[in-house]
């Protein structure tokens, strides 16, 4: 009985996860990240938030924009903000997403980085357009190697459609 149940739960998500992710079709979201769930070797205790804006231009594919800031809990490491551009795929049989972008990092003692990174993420849709995205994420720093980072995020998205 329990395995029908899931069975049913997972065919029920994936049915309504399909046409959320359709051209022409915009998305908002908003992401926590740190809380001492990412890594580099610079930075002790951080907090992060980033906005996001996206537009399907075809189905599956979503160009997405984004812009942060990032609290570094160390006195001597600085705060940064951050802006980029990227693009995610969705898998529609499960929700999944991979994500790619370019982040352009700054911050107050004049640090400057553009660092690429990758994600794989999950839109747990809890009801028709909003959903909870939690994300494993990697950024590359070019400019110094202690900069790159490897965390956790968990993200609110709302799937906006012209119906």
């Amino acid at each position: 009985m329990k395995k029908l149940i899931l069975s049913l739960a997972a065919v029920l998500i994936s049915l309504t996860a399909s046409a959320q992710f359709s051209e022409g079709k915009g998305y908002l979201g908003a992401s926590l990240t740190g809380f001492d769930t990412n890594w580099n070797s610079k930075h002790g205790f951080n907090i992060g938030a980033e906005a996001k804006a996206g537009f399907f231009f075809t189905d599956d594919w979503m160009l997405l924009a984004q812009a942060g800031f990032q609290h570094n809990g160390k006195e001597d490491k600085p705060d940064n903000i951050q802006a980029g551009l990227g693009i995610r795929y969705y898998i529609e049989q499960n929700g999944l997403f991979l994500g790619f972008n370019c982040k352009y990092i700054h911050d107050d003692h004049s640090y400057n980085d553009v660092m690429p990174g990758v994600e794989i993420g999950y839109a747990f849709f809890i009801n028709r357009s909003v959903t909870i995205e939690p994300a494993v994420y990697y950024n590359h720093s070019f400019n110094d190697n202690d900069y790159s980072t490897v965390g956790l995020k968990l993200g609110l998205g709302i799937y906006l459609f012209d119906d």
